[in-house]
């Protein structure tokens, strides 16, 4: 069988994490698109069974939880006139969980903004820490009952809602977010320290997921046209983000910060991941006889 060297496979990889789109990579590399469409695949299945399987245990003290915005093949609004849309068509939210410390994705989740995800989000974040934890959510009202449901009363929980003045006109408006002109802190559970109720963290990784993502990417024609490939860019993401992206501050990885790991990891170590998670190959069939 033809396999893909593993520079290439690493290089791939590489570009993928590093803001390139698929076509781009295809044409770099000199492999067909399909070639990096399958490599994606497998790797976003790898890499979300490794994080569910290993960023476990985590001893946070300070939990910032926040969602980012995309969308697949077209925006919601022009989903219904969209040509042969396919289904998970329209927005895509990404939620995101961050320890404030260790700068680790504790938890993520790509799918609706409604309760249902909110649910299972915060269930999946409170299973993945081992001791009362200080949270801080913006003012998405799907997050009371998730975390009333997930952490019940063991938890400090506070709410950071941002104020805006009015956007601004003409062109720049369109493009440009109004400017914040104060924030409104509210305790909800607990006895959180207000000093650290804050989304700063985590609203400065969602900058780092759009810089080094295409998809996500605004005003471009990168964005995902399948919602399955688009979950498995972010799942590859998360596992490059924790384990081989060097934090400037700490000088070392998110998961060797956290705990969750004991080295610095490589693209040739995503790669093996991948390796290992792929299927053993089966014996070939005989030939069939032409009439």
């Amino acid at each position: 069988m033809n396999k893909l060297p593993l520079a290439k496979r690493v290089q791939i990889l590489s570009m993928l994490c590093e803001g390139s789109s698929m076509r781009s990579i295809s044409r770099v590399v000199d492999v067909s698109i399909n070639t990096v469409s399958k490599l994606l695949e497998d790797a976003g299945k790898a890499c979300a069974a490794y994080h569910d399987q290993n960023v476990r245990g985590v001893a946070a003290e300070r939990v910032q939880c926040d969602e980012i915005w995309s969308y697949c093949y077209a925006k919601a609004k022009n989903v219904a006139a969209a040509k042969a849309a396919p289904e998970g068509a329209g927005d895509v939210w990404t939620w995101t969980a961050l320890d404030a410390d260790s700068k680790l994705i504790v938890s993520y989740l790509v799918g609706g903004r409604d309760a249902e995800y909110a649910d299972a989000f915060m269930g999946d974040l409170a299973g993945r820490l081992t001791k009362r934890v200080q949270l801080t959510t913006d003012g998405h009202k799907a997050y009371l009952e998730a975390v009333e449901g997930a952490f019940g009363a063991d938890v400090d929980y506070a709410m950071l809602v941002k104020l805006y003045g009015p956007a601004p006109g003409g062109t720049t408006g369109r493009y440009s977010p109004a400017e914040c002109t104060g924030i409104k802190k509210t305790t909800v559970t607990g006895s959180p320290d207000e000093a650290h109720v804050s989304t700063s963290y985590v609203e400065r990784q969602n900058l780092t997921m759009r810089m080094q993502m295409k998809r996500f990417t605004r005003l471009s024609n990168a964005f995902s046209k399948k919602f399955e490939n688009h979950a498995h860019m972010v799942a590859l993401y998360t596992v490059w983000y924790n384990f081989v992206k060097m934090h400037k501050k700490h000088r070392m990885s998110p998961a060797m910060a956290a705990g969750v790991s004991d080295r610095l990891w490589s693209m040739e170590d995503v790669a093996a991941l991948v390796e290992a998670a792929a299927p053993a190959p089966g014996k070939r069939g005989p030939y069939r006889k032409k009439a």
